[in-house]
Order: C-alpha cells, then sequence, then structure tokens
C-alpha cells in the first residue's frame, strides 16, 4: 500500500476555504432565488434553456448542464411545466429523445429573477475580490473544471 500523499499546511488551509465555499454559497445564492419561487437548480435549468438555440435542448444535455440527475431533473422539469415556464415534447428527429423548451413565460420569469440573482453573486463573491483576484478565480476554476471533467468542457468556455 502507497503512503498517502497528505496536504501541506497551506493546500489544507486552501481545501478547508474551498470546501467552506462549496457548502456557503448555494444557500446563499438560493436566498435571492426563494423570494422568485425558485430553487437554485430550477434557476440553472432555466438560464441553460435561455443560452440554448430556439430554447430548446435534450433533456440529457440539460441535465448536465444544471449539474443534475435526469431523475432530478424531470422533477424540477414537472414543476416548471406547471407553472407555465418549459415545454417538453418528443423529438421528431428522434422518439426516444425528450426536448425541453423555454417558454415565453419561463424566459419572463428568468429576465424578472436574473437581477436579484446576479446581484446575489456580485455579493457573495465578486465584491470581496480585486480585478486581478476575478481573473485568478477564472483561471483557477477553469483549471479545476478541466481536471474535475476532462476534454469536455462547459458550453460557456471557447476553445481555440
Amino acid at each position: 500500500m502507497t503512503e498517502p500523499r497528505w496536504l501541506s499546511p497551506k493546500e489544507l488551509v486552501a481545501w478547508r476555504n474551498l470546501a467552506f465555499v462549496t457548502l456557503i454559497l448555494p444557500g446563499r445564492l438560493e436566498e435571492a432565488l426563494q423570494c422568485n419561487g425558485l430553487n437554485f437548480f430550477e434557476y440553472s435549468t432555466l438560464a441553460a434553456l435561455s443560452d440554448a438555440p430556439e430554447r430548446t435542448i435534450q433533456m440529457s444535455s440539460l441535465a448536465l448542464l444544471s449539474n443534475g440527475s435526469l431523475s432530478r431533473l424531470s422533477h424540477a422539469a414537472t414543476r416548471l411545466e406547471k407553472r407555465g415556464w418549459i415545454r417538453r415534447q418528443t423529438s421528431p428527429a428522434d422518439r426516444r429523445v425528450t426536448l425541453a423548451t423555454l417558454t415565453n413565460e419561463g424566459y419572463a420569469k428568468l429576465v424578472e429573477v436574473a437581477p436579484a440573482h446576479v446581484e446575489s453573486v456580485r455579493q457573495a463573491i465578486f465584491d470581496a475580490l480585486t480585478p486581478e483576484q476575478v481573473e485568478q478565480l477564472g483561471e483557477i476554476c477553469g483549471l479545476l473544471m478541466e481536471n474535475l471533467n476532462p476534454g469536455d468542457p462547459p458550453p460557456w468556455v471557447t476553445t481555440g
């Protein structure tokens, strides 16, 4: 058996800080959304749909973009459909595929809620950082994303 690669004191502090941020941040971001009738996962789902061509995407791709399982997405999609914010339909090109579409009402809700969400992101993260630190954060998170999900960058990452 190999000896564990223990964290150095600086790595341990960095890890504990990162772990704390990943635990506390979702709740902080959720607060601004809950008063608008959404949770963070639902908001992420609507936002991913708004970026898709014709505001439509396969459910399996949407699950990846919103970082949830198909089961979790299906439950969220049911709630969002009941509110009239998304519509699901079978793909005309492949009957095995279900497509999700952001409705005009869903887009309007996203536009309504986005300012509060962005402000909560700004307060929780960017107000505490200098412009140089924002650039460093982007670089560090980019490296972590590549390490965690090699060769499959999210759609907002441009390559080349």
